[in-house]
């Protein structure tokens, strides 16, 4: 293994030790609660889509909507900076407190200044600042960074928070339990913040009607920190500007549903500063609120610090749509065990941290966890403004792709089978091109398959691919379901329906026989079946970043397919993530017609035999269960496009005794599992699984997974043979 990638494997080697159980306990509890938060609302979906087109709006009008904000705060008496980067908002912050004279700044929790990085530039002007949120005070005493956007510093236990707080502060009695910890940062951060100069904020999101901030937090800090001290100084990207304090309901709706799975956040405080307030003499107790002054004063600092430039780029325009709730880490099986120290940057974490990261930071931040996004797409149905935040991390990795540059360039184009440029590497452009890899394992298997075994081999894969030796490789078939398939002729005398079976890569090289079961129980379901010779869907190429060769096997795909659609023939596809593809992302590769065509043609195996079952297909032809019992578990993609409900019902209509899996991932992700780098978090993640299929209810059922990946994940874990659903239910030889 190389330098590098011993050192990334050691890092999210030693986090998940000491700070994945933390995590994993937390992001899971967050997560549990939005499945059932969101199911209150009357239309969850339409709700997202309300939010999604204000944010959309906003983002279009954004200058616009800047200088409306512009005369709305003047207006009432404040002051409005536009600040270009992070410096430029320091100076601007740092010269309001040195004009007040401060002493101390108290601030409630906000990403923006962790972004700008304020503390330490108002610390070096000998400013004391004080962190108000309990999570983000806990960090700053430890001298740490945050590892979650929503929760700071959710990787630490009680344990650990109690023994930070007994070793820095000393107090009179050891601090122990939960509610002991908070009453002492109550009372101390109390103290701090009356004895304020000024005030720091983030703001959620900020109405250009009436310059009315939204901030939504979980603790009263914030509404102290901005009313307490005379001077409010508000810090905010240029995006959370909307048009009209009416547009803030959708958001008010989502926010804690999305982020922490609360009905409602438990502070939502709407400010319209500066407010005609008194302030509070803590000196004078008794002098009566009417007699002290009302003279405040309010800075609302709005940074782009690259926020316009991406406003500019097609494809990471749609991170600015982000409200920051954090479903996208919460969801995600990588995030849960390593939290945002591995899964982030220096200021963002968790799914959509990529793209803030190369907005705002540039590329080199970015890469340095973006890999750590598999594609599962997961998240894209928890955001609650639909970014399509796997596409920007596919993105974000082709730009990092594209950075490395090297004279021989030219040659490494000339002789590799991609799109790409000579930068990408080896490790990605393997499996980016693995379907050559099979071609050529299957034309020389068996002997490829056994030299592939060798030690020496292995240990050249994990040394030049990042291959990690221990985990086993697929074996080639001499015999691809092509080959099969061709030497065969049709067992339907007078088919009711002709469906064109996608060989994805693994069907036809490696797992011939789920291929083979699903010719027969087509047919056997009265269905004449074809298998094109056709090439792979791209879906390999997408996952290394590789966004030029994938859109160059969309169109070949297309081209391949476009005539049997024309026939009015169906596209069956084993492999979920390749349906996804013909589906989902075909709409960034191929023209809108030609999108709808495939993407309306195609169906997925299990879902296929439902819907002819459904319409009067003879369930007898099938391989009835007579009870039998079966552990299942379905695909990422699958459940994302909502098809996994498909194969429970033909398994359960068949006879079959089905207990299916909770667990949301198995940790494989295609290449992922395969990387060195990454070999023992892909393990850790799919010991959930492990766990689930031991158990004394399931530790002897007949184990199915929709996916290739959680097929060679679960044959690693489990020493019990498993196959695809389509295994099951074809009729036997």
């Amino acid at each position: 293994m190389s330098k590098a990638r011993e050192a990334k494997a050691a890092k999210i080697r030693q986090l998940m030790e000491t700070e994945g159980d933390a995590v994993g306990t937390s992001t899971r509890g967050f997560n549990e609660g939005r499945y059932q938060s969101v199911q209150t609302l009357d239309d969850y979906e339409g709700l997202k889509s309300e939010a999604r087109a204000i944010k959309e709006d906003a983002i279009e009008r954004l200058p616009e909507l800047i200088d409306q904000l512009r005369e709305t705060v003047e207006s009432n008496g404040g002051t409005l900076y536009i600040a270009d980067d992070a410096a430029d908002a320091n100076q601007y912050i740092r010269e309001v407190c040195e004009d007040k004279e401060a002493e101390r700044v108290v601030k409630s929790k906000s990403m923006t200044s962790e972004e700008i990085e304020v503390n330490e530039d108002l610390e070096a002007a000998d400013i004391d600042v004080v962190e108000t949120d309990l999570g983000e005070w806990v960090l700053q005493v430890a001298d740490e960074s945050p590892s979650h956007i929503v929760a700071p510093a959710i990787h630490k236990s009680r344990e650990a928070i109690a023994d930070l707080f007994n070793e820095a502060f000393d107090p009179d009695e050891p601090l122990e339990t939960a509610e002991e910890l908070t009453m002492f940062a109550r009372e101390r951060l109390g103290e701090l913040i009356e004895g304020a100069d000024v005030g720091m904020t983030g703001a959620n999101f900020i109405t250009a009607d009436t310059g009315t901030m939204a901030l939504v937090t979980s603790e009263g800090n914030a509404r102290k920190t901005a009313v307490v001290p005379d001077t409010h100084v508000a810090v905010a990207g240029v995006e959370k500007v909307i048009p009209t304090v009416e547009d803030l309901r959708p958001f008010v709706e989502l926010i804690g549903k999305s982020g922490t799975g609360q009905d409602i956040t438990s502070y939502i405080s709407l400010l319209t500063p500066p407010v005609e307030s008194p302030t509070v003499d803590f000196d004078a107790p008794d002098t009566p609120l009417s007699a002290t002054e009302t003279d405040r004063d309010f800075h609302l600092v709005l940074i782009d610090n690259g926020r316009f430039d991406m406003r500019e780029d097609d494809q990471l325009r749609e991170t600015l749509y982000c409200i920051r709730c954090s479903a996208c880490s919460n969801v995600c099986a990588n995030f849960q065990h390593v939290g945002g120290h591995a899964f982030g940057g220096e200021t963002y974490s968790g799914g959509i941290g990529t793209g803030w990261e190369a907005g705002v930071e540039g590329l080199d931040s970015a890469a340095e966890f973006n890999d750590l996004c598999t594609g599962c797409s997961r998240c894209t149905t928890a955001c609650p403004v639909e970014i399509d935040i796997p596409w920007i991390n596919t993105v974000v990795r082709d730009r990092v792709n594209r950075g490395e540059v090297s004279e021989l360039d030219w040659l490494v184009e000339g002789l590799t089978p991609d799109e790409e440029p000579g930068g990408v590497s080896l490790q990605k452009r393997f499996f980016g091109n693995f379907e050559t890899a099979a071609k050529v394992g299957s034309f020389f298997a068996p002997v490829s398959n056994w030299a592939a075994g060798l030690d020496v081999s292995r240990d050249l894969m994990e040394r030049f691919l990042g291959i990690d030796a221990r985990r086993e490789l697929p074996e080639f078939q001499r015999e691809t379901l092509k080959d099969w398939f061709e030497s065969r002729t049709s067992r339907v005398d007078d088919p009711v329906r002709t469906a064109v079976l996608y060989p994805d890569v693994y069907t036809n090289h490696v797992q011939v026989e789920r291929g083979k079961a699903a010719v027969r129980a087509l047919e056997a379901l009265g269905v004449d079946v074809i298998v094109p010779d056709v090439r792979s869907s791209g879906r390999a190429p997408l996952s290394q970043g590789m966004i030029a060769t994938a859109e160059d096997h969309a169109h070949d795909v297309y081209a391949g397919l476009a005539e049997h659609i024309d026939d009015g023939r169906d596209i069956v596809v084993i492999e979920p993530s390749d349906l996804a593809m013909f589906r989902t992302e075909y709409e960034k590769f191929l023209p809108e017609k030609s999108f709808e065509r495939i993407s309306e043609a195609s169906y997925e195996v299990m879902e296929y035999v439902f819907g002819l079952l459904d319409n009067g297909a003879d369930a007898d032809a099938l391989s009835a269960g007579a009870g039998e019992e079966v552990a299942y578990h379905s695909h990422c993609q699958q459940r994302t496009l909502g098809l996994e409900g498909h194969t429970e019902a033909v398994l359960s209509d068949l006879g079959y005794d089905v207990a299916t899996s909770d667990v949301e991932c198995c940790g494989m992700a295609g290449s992922f599992g395969y990387k060195s780098e990454y070999y023992e978090l892909s393990v850790d993640v799919g010991s959930e699984l492990q766990g689930q299929f031991q158990t004394d209810e399931n530790g002897d059922r007949t184990v199915v997974a929709s996916g290739t990946s959680c097929l060679e994940q679960l044959d690693s874990l489990l020493s019990r043979p498993m196959q695809h659903p389509i295994q099951l239910v074809a009729p036997r030889r």
